[in-house]
């Protein structure tokens, strides 16, 4: 930039701006982030759509949380020639086809560019009605927030702040940002003239259904049309039980309690003074073939047939006939090649494995090596990813193999079996004969317990000689590969839980074609086992063997390297 210019206001504020934006990134972001942020956009359509990529990406380097944007594009709030036309006030508007792609634009950038930040597009002040309505001030979901980015041009900070508060208001005494963007033209202001065909319908009903998962931004699109739309009252149903069981890594979605208060929340924030209906729902239906006096249900371009087949339902149940409003999907730029082209989220839950999703326990590493408790159902391919890591550099304790050698003639563990079970399970050469002793405690689920006690014990008795054994050779991570890790309760010893899971259809056809079972022998081998919901609840990582062998193996190395990372290896 050149800095040779005469010193009159304008320029002296430019330099003021240049020094803070330098001021501030020379200092490092860490010390200089702001948790919440409120940004105000009143360009005309044209130009916020043209800037909304700056302006995100400048803001995403300083809000570690949450970015509130309110969109008010109207000519009078653009730094034109009358002084007077430069005073900002909050104004309602209606909800206008330019809004709504306009919305679109900020969550689709804001996918690309803000992975690591909630940001909400604000809708209290977009409904239909008669104009100009009253501004309705709002608090937001945060309570506060703690700087402000805008495109207005404001002489008065003070004075400017006491407006924005009037709308949001905030505990906070918030720093201001003016954000940068092209110069507006005369042609500009012409921008937000909408006419009739331009406003959106408005009904005072919606009702809309998904699994609302780890809310991403094409569940947010979704919820802003049906903000958009909706008047009065909002029906909204969030898949439960059996509708859960398909999805991809279903093992990894949020409870259903947890998805429903998420959604409040967020909606809470988008447009406040909707009636909420949010409920679970264990059909594709819910409460949409139910209720008399709904007039629309919005659905994406993959869920229209289902739509249709709500409008057929109350048709045979004499209900009134839906609206059917489609919106569109939004692409995830980030996908990899094994996800889905749209944002879902099911390929968020895919990233989700090899990661840490819970704090390990405390580590000291003068108190021995770093344990990691691996542990998975039948055919989840615990044991191949325990070879996986024994090539990344691991040691390995095989649980599973010192089961055969933990009641070996002339242990502790031995003569207990035998006092237990009799002198009959024994075999001719003296060792525990495992034929005569297998129906004995799997037909008694109490003498299955009672061998238990007796054989986990002496397991891990021998597992921690080996875990000291890899130790004293200069090993700092020991994989403790068990099977009944969790059962046994082995996960007291260790740091990590790190738990293999495969969908049921997966492990059946595994089970059949490796073990040569039938396939009902092979569910009920599964249903013996501890469930993968159960094991994921206890994990630090989660990983999955469901794809192909590199997509496991990508897995695994993210997992080694985050590891790693964490123990600053």
């Amino acid at each position: 930039m050149d800095f040779l210019f005469s010193l009159n206001e304008e320029n002296r504020s430019t330099i003021r701006k240049q020094f803070k934006r330098r001021f501030i990134f020379s200092k490092g972001l860490d010390e200089i982030m702001f948790r919440t942020g409120l940004m105000i956009l009143t360009a005309p359509l044209s130009l916020t759509q043209a800037n909304v990529s700056n302006h995100l990406k400048y803001a995403s380097k300083l809000i570690k949380d949450t970015l509130y944007v309110h969109l008010q594009p109207y000519p009078g709030n653009i730094p034109v020639k009358d002084p007077s036309c430069r005073m900002f006030k909050f104004q309602t508007q209606p909800p206008s086809k330019e809004i709504q792609k306009l919305i679109g634009t900020v969550y689709s950038q804001a996918a690309a560019i803000c992975q690591n930040i909630d940001v909400r597009v604000l809708l209290g002040h977009i409904r239909n009605g008669e104009q100009p309505m009253e501004f309705k001030p709002h608090t937001l979901q945060t309570k506060s927030y703690d700087v402000v980015f805008t495109d207005i041009s404001h002489s008065d900070k003070d004075s400017f702040k006491d407006v924005i508060k009037s709308g949001y208001d905030t505990l906070n005494d918030v720093n201001v940002e003016t954000l940068e963007a092209v110069k507006a033209t005369e042609g500009d202001t012409d921008a937000t003239k909408e006419t009739e065909s331009d406003i959106l319908p408005s009904y005072r009903h919606i009702v809309l259904g998904g699994t609302f998962d780890r809310i991403h931004y094409g569940h947010k699109m979704l919820l802003t049309d049906s903000c958009l739309l909706c008047q009065e009252e909002m029906t909204i149903g969030v898949t439960d039980g059996v509708m859960n069981a398909k999805k991809t890594l279903c093992e990894l979605m949020l409870p259903t309690n947890v998805r429903i208060q998420q959604l409040t929340e967020l909606l809470l924030d988008l447009k406040p003074g909707l009636e909420l209906n949010i409920v679970p729902i264990t059909d594709p239906f819910g409460p949409s073939i139910v209720v008399e006096d709904m007039n629309c249900i919005v659905v994406s371009q993959e869920t229209l047939k289902g739509g249709d087949a709500v409008n057929k339902r109350r048709q045979e149940k004499g209900l009134s006939k839906l609206d059917v409003h489609v919106i569109d999907l939004l692409e995830d730029v980030h996908h990899g090649d094994d996800e889905e082209v749209k944002i879902s989220s099911s390929s968020q839950r895919r990233r989700l494995l090899g990661t840490l999703l819970k704090p390990p326990k405390p580590y000291k590493s003068e108190s021995g090596p770093y344990i990691i408790g691996l542990t998975g159902g039948i055919a989840t391919g615990k044991s191949s990813i325990a070879q996986r890591l024994e090539k990344l550099g691991a040691a390995i304790v095989d649980c599973d193999k010192l089961g055969h050698s933990a009641y070996t003639k002339g242990t502790e563990a031995f003569d207990s079996v035998v006092k237990e079970f009799g002198d009959d399970v024994v075999g001719e050469d003296g060792e525990i004969n495992r034929k005569a002793l297998g129906p004995k405690v799997f037909a008694d689920k109490s003498k299955l317990e009672k061998l238990n006690a007796i054989v986990w014990p002496a397991i891990l008795k021998l597992a921690q000689a080996q875990i000291q054994q890899h130790h004293a050779n200069g090993c700092h991570i020991v994989v403790l590969d068990a099977a009944v890790l969790l059962e046994a309760g082995w996960d007291s010893i260790v740091h990590e839980v790190w738990a293999t899971i495969l969908s049921q259809q997966e492990a059946v056809r595994r089970i059949v074609e490796r073990n040569k079972l039938s396939e009902e022998q092979a569910i009920q081998r599964i249903q013996s086992q501890m469930v993968n919901e159960a094991r994921v609840e206890q994990a630090n990582v989660v990983l999955c063997s469901q794809w192909e062998y590199q997509v496991t193996q990508v897995q695994v190395e993210k997992a080694w390297a985050l590891l790693k990372e964490r123990l600053n290896m």
